[in-house]
């Protein structure tokens, strides 16, 4: 083999072993091959050598001579574990401490990296941090943090069978590492307009950024009715709450009684100022806009859809990278501030 005897693919050097072994990958396992280097040069050291170690081989020599303790690596290297032990054991080498973990699989989420390959050169997925993939790069563009990841990562474990996680278990990480710091906003998807009468005087609505860290300030809203009338933006989600006669309380701003619902339009009278009145007659909470202000909002969403509507005019200051919560909506992440606003969905 080292004089050109043997050319490629004709020889190599097998680790002799039990022949009995019941596991016949183990059975004289290949340790040294020929390689062809006037076909496959070494990137670094050309055509200097041509027999070549194989990974076990490799492997096992350079963790003894770099003086590798402990092994961490995936279960499928456990057969890998018994052919380099026979190695070791005709050397008189001590084995390292080696760690086999099995797959950390989310249910529905694709992470073979051959498939999102594919993907990406058929068009399918747009960059690595595609919102439909679970790379960390998407992952991150979401608003889902790192110490979320670790955090799920330590709590599971090392274990030496695959473990199939649910999104929602990654998602209640990450809310209990956002909640307290994400300043709250209102974001009216699909927007529709409702038209309140009856309206006795102007309202400055004057609401937390968080509701438990009123020391970061106050958005506030004005609302100033022409001739007792109003008009507010509402998300079209909450057009199927609105039936004739019913209660709602806009949120931090006063109580309504619905008094018409068409398909173009929603009219409603004054009904109450009070919270304590509106948990009295069972009022829903909604949140809501003034009519006329706000800011364009897209919200990319974890299937790639995008649902648009209107941000209050507070999120104007916002900046990339900042995870907020959209009251009613869920937790996003700031992407883009320069023409509107564009954010990432994470999570509920």
């Amino acid at each position: 083999m080292l004089d050109g005897t043997y050319g490629e693919g004709e020889a190599v050097v097998r680790i002799k072993t039990d022949l009995n072994h019941p596991n016949p990958a183990v059975r004289d396992w290949p340790a040294l091959r020929v390689i062809d280097t006037r076909r496959h040069p070494h990137p670094r050291v050309g055509s200097q050598y041509r027999v070549w170690p194989l990974y076990n081989f490799a492997c096992g020599i350079d963790d003894h001579l770099m003086g590798v303790t402990h092994i961490i690596r995936g279960k499928e290297h456990l057969t890998n574990q018994v052919r380099q032990e026979c190695m070791y054991r005709h050397f008189g080498w001590r084995y390292p401490e080696a760690i086999h973990y099995g797959r950390l699989k989310i249910t529905g989420a694709l992470l073979s990296k051959s498939k999102i390959l594919q993907g990406l050169r058929s068009g399918l997925f747009k960059h690595w941090d595609d919102p439909r993939l679970a790379t960390f790069a998407s992952l991150r563009r979401r608003g889902i943090t790192s110490e979320a990841v670790q955090r799920l990562i330590l709590d599971v474990g090392p274990k030496p069978v695959d473990v199939v996680l649910s999104w929602e278990n990654l998602y209640a990480y990450n809310r209990k590492i956002i909640d307290p710091t994400a300043n709250r906003y209102f974001f009216v998807h699909n927007p529709r307009e409702l038209v309140v009468r009856g309206v006795p005087h102007a309202f400055d609505a004057r609401i937390a950024l968080h509701p438990d860290h009123p020391e970061r300030g106050f958005r506030h809203f004005q609302v100033q009715p022409k001739d007792g009338e109003t008009p507010l933006l509402i998300s079209g989600a909450d057009v199927g709450m609105m039936e004739m006669g019913r209660k709602i309380r806009f949120m931090s701003l006063f109580n309504v009684q619905i008094e018409k619902v068409e398909e173009h339009s929603i009219e409603a009278v004054f009904h109450s100022e009070s919270h304590e009145e509106a948990k009295r007659v069972g009022a829903p909470l909604i949140h809501w806009i003034p009519a006329g202000t706000g800011i364009s909002c897209e919200v990319v969403m974890p299937d790639a859809s995008m649902a648009r509507g209107i941000a209050e005019d507070a999120c104007q200051n916002l900046r990339p990278n900042e995870i907020i919560q959209f009251e009613r909506f869920g937790f996003t992440r700031i992407d883009d501030v320069s023409g509107g606003l564009v954010t990432y969905f994470a999570h509920r």
